[in-house]
């Protein structure tokens, strides 16, 4: 499992980077939105890409 759990934190990463690989002004905007965003806001947003991901992870088990 620890292995698996690896795999896929790389892959987050590898996702992570392409944005700023290959678009490094867009994403420098997009940083600057997201901090004018407020602290619920995000919190909200979080919870809510965590539980997609969750019940994502369940529906492929």
């Amino acid at each position: 499992m620890l292995r698996d759990l690896g795999i896929a934190l790389c892959l987050v990463l590898v996702i992570e980077g392409i944005v700023p690989f290959l678009w490094p002004e867009r994403w420098r905007e997009m940083v600057v939105k997201f901090s004018e965003i407020d602290t619920k806001t995000m919190r909200i947003v979080g919870l809510v890409s965590m539980i997609t991901g969750t019940g994502l992870l369940y529906l492929i088990n």
